[in-house]
């Protein structure tokens, strides 16, 4: 996966890292000439330009990019001019850094769906979301083991958890399940609220567009997004 990160302060960089450590290629973006410098030799690539002007950034390679970061913290409105810029592009994902709810109103009304909160999330979920396909959330228990939360795959749509099998194809738990409501907001623009089921059993159904909580070792999640994701 290629990803591009603007902004390298503490999230950012950390993100850089750990999404460079597990073989992605990673473009780190940053204004300041002293971060570039310092997470060149820990980034697949670093570079320092000025993220809010739109010529500059369409030199980069973002057609060839499958995400883009905007981890940009101190600044909001270098964050939101960013932001616009890279709508602008035409970019294929799009991920924003939210500093305050109304700097989350305001990104959420240009648009973006996908939110960072780096006060209550850390890079390590971040690299895992991007990473595995079909992930939504996780939460690491320790090295070997985690909860993660994933799109119900394609082919199980319509099954019960008994059908599905998890617990004996790919030896994952499934905890529950959650329902995804489309609902406008106070500006008219439609989100997401969720609904958790309840404690699934073997004959909970699992639906379109339902998310799964899942626990087990993250080898064995990771095999099961893989073949589920084919």
């Amino acid at each position: 996966m290629k990803y591009i990160i603007v902004g390298l302060g503490s999230f950012g960089s950390s993100l850089a890292e750990k999404l460079t450590q597990q073989g992605n290629e990673v473009i780190g973006i940053d204004s300041n000439m002293a971060k570039v410098d310092a997470f060149k030799e820990r980034i697949s690539h670093t570079i320092c330009i000025n993220s809010t002007d739109q010529i500059t950034m369409s030199g980069l390679p973002l057609k060839d990019t499958d995400v883009v970061i905007v981890a940009i913290g101190e600044d909001p409105g270098a964050n939101i001019m960013t932001t616009a810029v890279l709508k602008t592009l035409g970019v294929k994902r799009l991920i924003s850094r939210a500093i305050t709810p109304l700097h989350e109103t305001v990104l959420r009304t240009m648009g973006v769906d996908e939110i960072v909160h780096p006060e209550e999330e850390t890079a390590e979920r971040w690299a895992k979301k991007l990473c595995m396909r079909g992930v939504i959330d996780s939460f690491e228990l320790n090295g070997e083991y985690s909860i993660i939360e994933v799109s119900v795959p394609n082919n199980y749509v319509g099954k019960t958890l008994g059908e599905a099998g998890f617990i004996n194809k790919y030896n994952v738990v499934v905890l529950t399940t959650i329902k995804v409501i489309k609902k406008p907001n106070i500006l008219g623009q439609e989100c997401s609220h969720t609904e958790v089921k309840g404690v699934a059993s073997q004959h909970t159904i699992l639906e379109q567009d339902d998310i799964m909580v899942i626990y087990g070792n993250n080898k064995d999640i990771k095999n099961l997004m893989e073949i589920t994701s084919r």
